[in-house]
């Protein structure tokens, strides 16, 4: 199967797609050139470690964070270049804007919820009860969000960026012409999208933070450090279960893990036009390029055929 192991995401006027060994990115430029670099991963992202379990899941949440950050940085270097000049993003801005960010993320998604909730500590509320009111307020601030950012133009277009990435996969899957009459039929939503994963890790958290909060009893500030040292548990547990859902199939019970995640992809895609699924089909295609060995010089086959 063609598509088979590959996967992305959207990013500024663009896609990345990634597959077993390799990714490629495709950027559409002001003047309306698409702009593609493509590279093969390391054995961090493919080797032997990648395939144990528990510990792949932890390799997944930090190869998200790392090739995402690199190709964001890349496809926002190319909507700022104009004509032909070089893609550059001042990297100054660039790490200062993800520090904000990350903090925005850490104040906004982990300490919010935890200080709402331990208000019920107040009022006498058992740590059980107030571990279960901090993964209510989470997850309502983890769609709320979503549902807020989607209304935003600019969001819009990259979360339309992200269904046509996913009509792309759907159609290399399914071995269709890869052209946008080839991709357009294709659904938006996808059981294998990143949504899954990042929805999974919400669920899983919710579990495991009420297990400790019921087990340890803690304070106010072991909850908050608690939050940051179970993340890479919650995450290779989380990928575990996403993994065996997906290869139980549909009928599964464990598919159930991937209705949550269908019906959050209608807030984080959209219906895209032809010319961003153009974009798609250019940064799938550098992807499975350059996943391909580069050819041996002429001298060098000569020299093997002696």
């Amino acid at each position: 199967m063609a598509g088979a192991g590959y996967g992305g995401q959207a990013v500024v006027e663009g896609v990345m797609v990634r597959g077993p060994h390799s990714m490629g990115i495709a950027c559409r430029r002001l003047d309306g050139a698409i702009v593609c670099h493509a590279e093969q991963l390391g054995s961090v992202h493919s080797g032997r470690a990648a395939r144990v379990p528990l510990v792949r899941g932890v390799l997944a949440l930090g190869e998200t964070l790392v090739l995402g950050m690199r190709a964001l940085k890349f496809s926002s270097a190319v909507a700022m270049a104009r004509g032909d000049e070089q893609p550059r993003f001042p990297e100054g801005v660039f790490w200062g804007s993800l520090a904000i960010a990350l903090g925005f993320v850490a104040a906004f998604f982990f300490a919010t919820p935890s200080l709402i909730a331990s208000l019920l500590g107040r009022l006498g509320a058992g740590h059980g009860l107030i571990a279960v009111a901090e993964g209510v307020v989470r997850l309502g601030l983890f769609t709320g969000y979503i549902a807020a950012v989607g209304l935003l133009p600019g969001i819009r277009r990259v979360f339309q960026y992200h269904g046509a990435e996913h009509m792309t996969i759907h159609a290399s899957e399914a071995g269709a012409p890869l052209d946008v009459a080839g991709v357009r039929p294709f659904s938006t939503a996808h059981r294998r999208c990143g949504t899954s994963f990042l929805f999974v890790v919400v669920m899983t958290a919710f579990v495991s933070f009420l297990a400790f909060d019921v087990l340890a009893a803690p304070t106010l500030v072991e909850r908050l450090l608690s939050r940051v040292v179970l993340i890479p548990a919650v995450a290779a547990v989380a990928y575990e279960l996403l993994r065996l859902g997906a290869r139980c199939g549909e009928r599964s019970p464990l598919s159930l893990l991937f209705l949550p995640n269908l019906a959050l992809q209608r807030l984080t895609t959209r219906v895209p036009d032809d010319s961003q699924i153009e974009v798609a089909l250019a940064a799938y295609t550098a992807a499975v390029a350059a996943a391909e060995p580069a050819p041996e010089p002429a001298a060098a086959l000569v020299s093997a055929a002696v």
